[in-house]
């Protein structure tokens, strides 16, 4: 995923301008092309009746995804041509692909409500992608307005993937519950978090060029070991875990009464900015 940083500067009278790099560069649209594969191969796959290939073929999508970006800003060949590249990537990957495969393992059998919940996740993943596009200027680089589209995928395809390696069919019960209103019940909330305020954490401070202390790879390779443990499980547990983090972080700065909302419900409020400004 791009983070907003492809402009070249040029300086004026004005003062310094940041212009857009014009261009088309192999290397880093490999990786989103190869992304796109991903979210193509798993609807294919999700037709197919063979979710746990379309399952991988999304978690295939968000590895290459966080690499496009940062192969353009190692080889200095971001340009806006990649980074609308990259969105209309995501948006097949971790917008339509999670809800057709949604759908189609648990969401069909719900009837109107299902494809109700399919495309509220699909067009949400649209506005947090546009958003995103335009309001980079406005938001704090290490936190992510609202869920990120592939963590959403995640959540959604990191279900199904548990269930799946479980033999668990989307038509079958969870103890208790239906299987169908659960999927329903996270692309729901997958979806709107993704078009909230809530702040996320990015993962994109200078943190990964300093120096860290030798308990933290030893900690790295405890975590490898955990999710080798039980994949599907550690996996949707941290994607779950996640997903409810930002919510967290938006309740501790509520309670030291810095300003925050849920979602903007004015043009004047600062998260907005980007967008009508």
């Amino acid at each position: 995923m791009h983070d907003g940083d492809d402009f070249d500067e040029s300086e004026t009278e004005l003062g310094v301008i940041k212009k857009r790099r014009k261009g088309i560069y192999i290397l880093p649209n490999l990786f989103t092309l190869a992304a796109l594969f991903g979210g193509f191969y798993a609807i294919v796959m999700a037709m197919d009746g063979r979710f746990d290939q379309a399952v991988i073929g999304i978690f295939c999508a968000m590895v290459l995804d966080s690499l496009d970006g940062r192969v353009a800003r190692m080889t200095n060949t971001q340009s806006a041509f990649g980074e609308q590249m990259d969105s209309l990537s995501d948006m097949v990957s971790f917008g339509a692909a999670p809800a057709l495969i949604a759908y189609l393992w648990a969401l069909k059998g719900l009837g109107r409500w299902g494809w109700i919940a399919a495309f509220v996740y699909c067009a949400c993943a649209a506005l947090r992608l546009a958003r995103f596009n335009v309001n980079t200027t406005v938001v704090d680089k290490r936190f992510f307005q609202g869920l990120p589209s592939p963590a959403a995928a995640a959540l959604v395809i990191g279900f199904i993937g548990l269930l799946n390696d479980l033999g668990i069919r989307g038509g079958d019960h969870l103890g208790l519950f239906d299987v169908r209103w659960i999927t329903f019940g996270i692309a729901l909330f997958a979806g709107l978090t993704m078009v909230t305020n809530v702040p996320f954490y990015s993962f994109k401070g200078g943190h990964m060029k300093r120096s860290v202390p030798f308990a933290v790879l030893v900690a790295i390779a405890l975590g490898i070991a955990v999710i080798n443990i039980d994949p599907p499980t550690v996996l949707f547990g941290v994607f779950v875990a996640y997903s409810l983090s930002g919510y967290v972080i938006y309740g501790w700065r509520k309670a030291k009464g810095l300003r925050t909302s849920v979602i903007s419900i004015s043009t004047d409020e600062p998260e907005e900015r980007g967008l009508h400004k």
